[in-house]
């Protein structure tokens, strides 16, 4: 990283209000066995309002789950059987915009609230394919992983809706020739539901068997805090407030500690396999892969020139599906190898990087910190060119990848500036483009530029081997920013957007995902990447 100023510091444990610590991760569903006996059943329909191309609809939300009645302190509470059925009302308008079959994803926000203490965890889901009716109601139903809660006090612990988020892609059809662009619907619980709309109420405490003790059926046992395996992958990830309804909580009065129960959190179970070496990064598990699976690690450094300062992009996931090479002899007698490949981040089932902070000085004085993601759209494309000049191979690799800037949380010199649950750029970001009649429309390019010399090690950057990407950003202008009619585009843009912003990013050394027998050093023994790279500047 070339620019001056301050660096964020990463993400980590944080007071929040009450200076509860509030952490969120993915855990695996339990299968429907592992339930125990005594059972909450959720199953209810929400009213909903959801922003479609033709303006707003009432949508009705339908949420299924299970989960345990009650729950001793420091005792996993673990939702199952979770599934989101979603019914939008204009299924023709969807079928202009999308095609004759769509794929969903959705993401639902859920507050958790034990008596002063608050967070929040989304609930992931996928569908598969599915044909959309040329009239009537489309209806979507989608399931996935959810977080597991524990909390260390006791009181009832409760789980309320909030936000959804529709993620619309044209699933298999033969019908159209062209695929059309992808759809992010956002919804919000409707009037009828007062805003925000109880799930569950699951009491922790009195009344309750200890954690050791046994359950009364054969079900599997929740971990407590002291049964759970620890080494230096166990990780905990901090919860990013995302919706406007997310609440706030009190904070302590002058002079008075934090409260020292730690409230409703959700930890990150250790990688089965990891080499306790490896230092700690998020998983990166290719769900099928083929014998030209990649995965690899990616962080770095990315400046923000009007605020004079940079930002570090976390540790994300990338996985990459390797083309086949293409020997390309040119008219000039040179001879190029091509690889042509296609990949994409890979961050608790969707395509983006994990939260990440950034905290900068706004006008030069006001100390301002954000919380944002970088959501990736469509497939990220990777060009391997290796220039094969005898004793020297020459490599440029070209990364290329449609990613918005989405804002989950701002603070002001510590006050929360409530940004709204869409608060994002307006398109994506973009880099100058060597080849636009190739490559149109906005889209961030990194460049790695590596070199073989027959018999010793490569230098630079290759695929398989990783190394620095650089590149220039321009930071488009934020739509969808602020909350209960206040209007906080125009704020975000003048603050943070514009053009000449530099950006390096580090790969680590891929895993060969696909090979049965993976080079050592390379893959862990679950085979995702050994290498976890760390930024630099």
């Amino acid at each position: 990283m070339r620019g001056p100023g301050p660096t964020p510091r990463p993400s980590r444990v944080r007071a929040r209000g009450a200076a509860i610590a509030a952490f969120v991760a993915l855990a695996p569903l339990l299968p429907a066995a592992a339930v125990a006996v005594g059972t909450l059943k959720v199953d209810t329909s929400l009213p909903y309002v959801c922003t479609l191309p033709s303006g707003q609809q009432s949508a009705t939300v339908r949420i299924t789950a299970a989960f345990p009645d009650r729950a001793a302190p420091g005792e996993e509470i673990k939702a199952t059987d979770v599934t989101t059925t979603v019914e939008l009302p204009a299924a023709a308008d969807l079928r202009a915009s999308l095609g004759s079959a769509v794929r969903a994803e959705t993401r639902l926000t859920v507050d958790v609230a034990q008596n002063e203490q608050r967070a929040q965890a989304t609930w992931s889901g996928t569908a598969q394919s599915l044909d959309v009716p040329a009239e009537g109601p489309l209806v979507l139903t989608t399931t996935g992983d959810v977080p597991a809660l524990t909390t260390d006090t006791t009181g009832d612990l409760t789980l309320t809706a909030a936000g959804l988020a529709l993620d619309l892609a044209p699933g298999t059809t033969g019908d159209a020739p062209t695929a059309p662009a992808s759809l992010s619907v956002t919804c919000v619980p409707g009037q009828d539901a007062g805003g925000r709309t109880l799930l569950a109420t699951v009491p922790v405490g009195a009344g309750t068997r200890e954690p050791s003790t046994p359950p009364p059926s054969p079900s599997a046992p929740s971990a407590s805090p002291s049964s759970r395996p620890s080494s230096p992958s166990g990780r905990t990830v901090p919860v990013m407030p995302g919706t406007a309804a997310g609440p706030v909580p009190k904070a302590p009065r002058n002079g008075q500690q934090a409260d020292r129960g730690r409230g409703p959190t959700v930890t990150e179970e250790d990688t089965p396999g990891t080499p306790a070496a490896r230092p700690a990064a998020p998983p990166c598990v290719t769900e099928k892969p083929t014998p030209t699976s990649l995965a690899a690690y990616i962080t770095g450094y990315s400046n923000v020139r009007k605020l004079n300062g940079a930002n570090i992009i976390p540790v994300s996931c990338v996985l990459i599906e390797q083309g086949e090479p293409v020997f390309d002899p040119r008219p000039d007698g040179s001879f190029h190898l091509l690889t042509p490949s296609t990949g994409h981040l890979s961050y608790q089932g969707r395509k983006q990087t994990p939260p990440f902070k950034a905290t900068f000085l706004t006008f030069d004085f006001a100390p301002a910190t954000a919380t944002m993601v970088l959501e990736q759209i469509g497939t990220m494309t990777v060009d391997s060119d290796v220039l094969l000049v005898f004793p020297d191979n020459l490599s440029e690799t070209y990364i290329r990848a449609r990613f918005v800037l989405r804002v989950l949380d701002v603070r002001v010199n510590g006050t929360r500036l409530d940004v709204g649950p869409d608060c994002r750029t307006e398109k994506p970001l973009g880099s100058p483009e060597p080849d636009p009649a190739k490559y149109p429309g906005d889209h961030l390019v990194l460049l790695g530029k590596g070199q073989l010399i027959n018999g010793t090690d490569a230098t630079g950057y290759l695929l398989t081997g990783g190394g620095p990407l650089t590149g220039e950003v321009t930071i488009p202008a934020f739509k969808g920013c602020g909350a209960g009619g206040e209007n906080l585009d125009r704020l975000l843009t003048a603050s943070i957007s514009g053009p000449g912003n530099y950006i390096k990013q580090i790969q680590g050394q891929t895993c060969a995902v696909g090979v049965e027998v993976p080079t050592e050093g390379q893959c862990t023994e679950d085979r995702q990447p050994y290498v976890v790279p760390k930024p630099e500047r």
